[in-house]
């Protein structure tokens, strides 16, 4: 093994260590106001200072220009303008992400620092300005008493860019080879997707908006089949589940999923934007049995269908 593996195996042992502790490291950034933000660093590869664009014609609000980083052509988005907020404070850095198999910078006031906290701190928005609530995933609190509202970025990127359609080669599946499918994502954009696809294989489906709401309905679930005196498969043929979630991440639900004898014959698809070789591994390790990365509708469509456990007649 190289020296390139074994640093690649220290980063998947660390990441491990950590999901499996229901525990996330965000990177705290300010878009000039008082207000603090955070991005999972699993979806940052790296931070750099401003520099300068280049304008291109007929981009969409929010979109800057673009820039050369290391031999590839970057959009760069404007993160206060594309949550409808109006900042007059000069942008410094730029946070180069890569997620749902898109890369791109986003121009900020300032970087902060990172911060390690446990998922179950992390809660969901209840009442927010209508302006800014629909680009807002979850809120946790800071040892000092200060608020960190955590973007959704999928659903910034999908204002900004536009969503792609689902394409009309899905197709509804036979009758004999449905099943229920639940899945839990606490992105709103990321939802819609999953049920467009659904939808389209004609699958009935259920979701949770989160790692600690999706266990819960799931025991509720197998609990009522054990009391109708049937097998859980007969109800349920397949659970999709995202990584990053409030209260519990995937890959602790994940486990809580693969320690219960009941769901043995089920399984556990994750669909992540966090698509890197070291969160597959992570996925593996905690006992996923597939992996898929958001959003391509094909490919998710064709990961249900072949995992799906038929429902019994």
């Amino acid at each position: 093994m190289g020296t390139s593996d074994n640093r690649l195996m220290d980063m998947i042992d660390e990441k491990a260590r950590l999901a499996g502790s229901n525990k996330m490291e965000l990177l705290l950034f300010s878009l000039g106001g008082t207000e603090i933000y955070g991005i999972n660093v699993f979806k940052v590869r790296e931070v750099c200072e401003i520099m300068p664009l280049t304008k291109t014609p007929n981009v969409p609000r929010g979109v800057e220009g673009i820039i050369s980083l290391r031999g590839a052509i970057l959009p760069v988005i404007d993160l206060a303008t594309a949550i409808n907020m109006q900042l007059d404070a000069p942008r410094t850095k730029l946070l180069i992400t890569e997620f749902s198999s898109h890369t791109q910078a986003f121009q900020v006031a300032d970087v902060d620092r990172i911060v390690r906290i446990d998922w179950d701190h992390v809660k969901s928005p209840q009442s927010m300005p209508a302006n800014t609530m629909s680009f807002m995933t979850a809120l946790t609190e800071l040892p000092d008493g200060k608020l960190v509202s955590i973007l959704d970025v999928e659903q910034i990127l999908s204002s900004v860019i536009g969503e792609d359609k689902v394409p009309t080669g899905i197709e509804d599946m036979a009758p004999e080879h449905k099943a229920n499918v639940f899945f839990a994502d606490d992105s709103v954009i990321a939802r819609k997707k999953i049920v467009e696809v659904l939808d389209k294989l004609g699958l009935p489906h259920q979701h949770a908006i989160n790692g600690a709401e999706a266990l819960e309905k799931l025991k509720a679930i197998a609990s009522r089949a054990e009391a109708d005196g049937v097998a859980l498969e007969s109800v349920l043929g397949l659970i999709l589940v995202d990584a990053e979630m409030p209260e519990m991440d995937g890959y602790v639900l994940t486990r809580h999923i693969k320690s219960d004898p009941r769901f043995a014959r089920i399984h556990v698809v994750m669909h992540s934007s966090l698509s890197s070789v070291a969160n597959k591994k992570l996925g593996q390790q905690v006992g996923v049995d597939a992996y898929v990365a958001k959003f391509d509708p094909v490919e998710l469509a064709t990961m249900i269908t072949s995992h799906l456990v038929p429902t019994k007649a």
